[in-house]
């Protein structure tokens, strides 16, 4: 099958050693009814929910109100979900517990740090680069998080920025302050390069920072002269540094009208600039986030773990997933189930070359896909990322090393919000619209 192929990259992950991220949610503020409890249920599911966050729960910092609606159904009287649910969030420039907290305060039902995941999250599987020395690109808690996935020597954009300050021109003002400082602090022209700086051994790619073309020429940099930005290197070495990239998507819907750019824009600019330097491919050891089967492999395993942890002895067989992108989320979810299909009858497909995978057997034989119009995707929109149902073919938005597939565009259900979406589950499963 074409998409197998396409995908290869998006699997890769040397030494996996299947194992979920467990962390405490460490909340405060007004106490938030827990939404499950380990013991025993009355009636055991064999089914859960992987929910998109951006554009099925909140726009922005607000809530959408079916939201509210929907996890009055999904919790019970006594505060417990009444099925496992796991929020799959392209995100990545926050914390995984304060993602929890955040979902908790505006979903009034706690939501604990080993029920989200972030874009990032698989990168805890690629324990090989954990202890290598590695450049990481994007905002807010950069270096908390790579640190949290595992990776124990890190060094941010801004810190190489203040070790190589004349790598950094493109801000004229910028450009001015540092002239003005050099000259300040040494008599020679130009400053000597340093030396006593650590090679840099990869780049983490952890989602969009603020300002991009710092970000875009230093990364550039690196690459270019295998990790010593200081020197330079006559010829780019090729194959390059080890990149590991999350979050892919294009574009991701807040409070405005319109769609905003996402990590996948900038990954499409540091790509063609590479293109258009070098003359060659930028290739990745790792990309994970939705629509990469790796994420969906991991959010499969966080529904198991949670699922054990309230007693229910049936086997999850089946996945719902809930999202607004149809090249995120609805891709996605139709590639995993594809992929749980074949490995149902011919076994699990290698998704990536070289290296072994370890994990358990998946247990779900099939992930559903349900887009909702609360967020990228809106067929009254002329402007949506999709034509209006039955309309022409629409734009690929999708990553480069993605095959265009428009049948894994088209969602098994569409409904309106997340609301409808529970609904639409519960009488699927024969479950009592509480």
């Amino acid at each position: 099958m074409a998409a197998w192929g396409c995908v290869a990259a998006l699997g890769a992950a040397r030494g996996l050693c299947w194992r979920a991220a467990r962390a405490a949610a460490g909340l405060q503020g007004r106490p938030a009814r827990r939404c499950y409890a380990v013991g025993p249920a009355q009636s055991p599911p064999t089914f859960g929910f992987l929910l998109d966050i951006d554009g099925v729960l909140v726009r922005g910092h607000r809530v959408i109100p079916a939201a509210l609606k929907a996890f009055r159904r999904l919790v019970n009287s006594q505060g417990q979900l009444r099925v496992p649910v796991v929020f799959v969030t392209n995100a990545g420039n926050i914390l995984q517990h304060s993602k929890a907290q955040e979902l908790s305060a505006l979903l009034g039902c706690e939501v604990d740090a080993d029920q989200v995941i972030l874009s990032h999250s698989p990168m805890k599987l690629f324990s090989e680069y954990h202890e290598k020395r590695m450049l990481v690109s994007g905002q807010g808690p950069v270096m908390e998080n790579a640190q949290g996935l595992g990776f124990r020597n890190v060094v941010t954009v801004d810190e190489l920025r203040m070790a190589f300050p004349l790598l950094d021109m493109v801000d004229l003002e910028r450009r001015l302050k540092t002239t003005r400082f050099l000259m300040e602090q040494s008599t020679s022209s130009p400053p000597l390069p340093r030396n006593d700086f650590p090679r840099i051994e990869g780049v983490l790619l952890l989602g969009e920072p603020v300002r991009w073309e710092t970000s875009l020429q230093l990364i550039m940099d690196v690459l270019l002269s295998n990790g010593s930005p200081g020197a330079g290197l006559a010829t780019p070495p090729y194959p390059h540094l080890p990149v590991l990239a999350s979050n892919m998507d294009l574009l991701w819907m807040a409070e405005a009208k319109m769609p905003r750019f996402g990590h996948g824009t900038f990954l499409l600019c540091l790509e063609t600039i590479y293109q258009k330097v070098t003359g060659k491919e930028l290739r990745y050891e790792g990309l994970m986030g939705k629509p990469s089967i790796l994420t969906y492999q991991y959010a499969e395993d966080l529904i198991r773990r949670q699922a054990e942890r309230r007693g229910w002895a049936a086997p999850i067989r089946k996945l719902y997933a809930v999202g607004d992108n149809p090249m995120s989320d609805v891709y996605g979810a139709n590639l995993f189930h594809q992929y749980l299909q074949k490995a149902t009858h011919d076994g699990a497909p290698e998704l990536g070359a070289g290296g072994t995978r370890q994990q358990q057997p998946s247990a779900s034989q099939s992930c559903i896909s349900i887009l909702v119009c609360t967020g990228v995707y809106n067929p009254r929109n002329p402007q949506s990322t999709e034509p209006v149902l039955g309309g022409g073919e629409p734009p690929f938005h999708g990553h480069r090393d993605l095959c265009f597939s428009p049948g894994l565009m088209e969602a098994s259900h569409v409904v309106n919000d997340v609301n409808e979406a529970v609904q639409l589950v519960f009488r699927k499963e024969g479950w009592a619209l509480e």
